[in-house]
């Protein structure tokens, strides 16, 4: 009997409390479900001692957790800064995303917000729902709030540099990605997107410093070494640049433009038996055809025409572009019967290089063609004399 009187009175202050500070105090009608629960729960428990129905182990567990334990449960969860609601509506709006409710989803955690303007997982929802409909610079206002609210959520920080990047903001987004960087220079996608940005923007030193920076906290990321391999090449560190290729390509030996970049570092360094090897083993898909085309090169450097003119022929049959190239190239020009010319259309004609790519390709053969030419300069004047 105590037990009961026990159970009465607990039962009775949660409720009361609940009630008042809760619902009433908060105006906050999520709080009913709680109630309604502590009702059913009082309620069973006045049918048993009234009616002696209703017992048993099973009933009296039903009983305290829908009168004691969720509301104690809610409590604590509360007095630890999780807001009851905040968890109603969100597991709600996850469900109807679960069922491409999408718009209800938005609904109920625009109200939510309408409730609890700090709501960190509303924001952050929605700001993520708005980034997958397209919506950018909703998304991006959503996630501003959350940093409002959630200062060190790095990952929101680092959306909102992609969301400008993509809305073609680059200075800004590099501006965030900078001091994201100097907060948490660990962030691998961030460094990476940071660098890439910097290297679009011609800022080479920069680019250095920041991919020295990310590399310390992520050693084992191949593409990395290969994106400050092409920063070191830009600012004509060569030797750096080399270091950073072979190491591209120990760590993963299937980044193929890394073996070409290395092939590119041996022409410039006169060294014609390694830019062989490093060549052949960088044709493959995007690197397929310029490859072939410098070895074509490398075997009429060595007078093996046959060589150069199977490889010249491979490289034309990639891309068309490389026939047109030839002709005005002087060391084909031996070889310009065996030449086979190859029709030109969509199919062999696109190339899937990107922007920074290619840059970093002519720049490298830019470099190669000037050394080669002030070599010759410099070998004339001396026969001249």
């Amino acid at each position: 009997m105590i037990e009961k009187i026990l159970f009465s009175v607990i039962a009775f202050v949660l409720f009361a409390y609940i009630f008042l500070f809760k619902l009433i105090k908060k105006n906050d009608t999520t709080y009913l479900v709680i109630l309604i629960g502590e009702a059913i729960g009082i309620l069973l428990s006045f049918v048993q001692i009234l009616f002696d129905v209703l017992l048993g182990a099973v009933w009296d567990v039903i009983i305290y957790i829908l009168a004691i334990i969720i509301p104690i449960i809610v409590l604590l969860l509360e007095i630890k800064g999780i807001n009851f609601t905040e968890i109603v509506y969100v597991c709600i709006s996850k469900i109807l995303l679960g069922f491409n409710k999408t718009k209800k989803a938005k609904n109920t955690l625009l109200s939510l917000i309408a409730k609890y303007d700090k709501s960190y997982r509303a924001h952050k929802m929605l700001a993520e729902i708005y980034e997958k409909e397209g919506g950018m610079r909703k998304a991006i206002e959503e996630y501003v709030k959350v940093l409002d609210i959630k200062k060190n959520d790095y990952k929101s920080y680092f959306k909102i540099s992609q969301l400008l990047n993509n809305l073609d903001k680059k200075e800004e987004a590099i501006q965030m990605l900078k001091i994201l960087i100097s907060k948490k220079p660990e962030l691998y996608e961030a460094g990476k997107l940071l660098g890439s940005l910097l290297l679009e923007k011609e800022n080479y030193k920069e680019a250095v410093h920041v991919y020295v920076q990310v590399i310390k906290h992520n050693p084992d990321k191949a593409d990395l070494y290969y994106n400050l391999g092409v920063a070191y090449c830009r600012i004509n560190e060569f030797s750096l640049a080399k270091d950073c290729f072979e190491k591209t390509v120990e760590i993963d030996s299937n980044l193929y433009n890394a073996y070409y970049r290395l092939g590119q570092l041996s022409l410039l360094y006169r060294d014609i038996e390694t830019a062989e090897k490093y060549f052949l083993q960088s044709i493959y898909g995007e690197t397929e055809g310029k490859a072939y085309y410098q070895l074509a090169k490398i075997y009429m450097m060595k007078n093996d025409k046959n060589k150069a003119t199977t490889f010249l022929n491979r490289a034309i049959d990639s891309n068309s572009m490389y026939y047109d190239l030839s002709k005005d190239e002087p060391i084909f020009f031996s070889i310009k019967g065996l030449i086979i010319p190859k029709e030109e259309n969509s199919n062999n004609n696109t190339s899937t290089e990107s922007e920074q790519e290619k840059k970093i390709s002519d720049y490298l053969d830019d470099t190669y063609n000037l050394t080669k030419y002030l070599n010759e300069k410099k070998s004339n004047k001396k026969f001249d004399k």
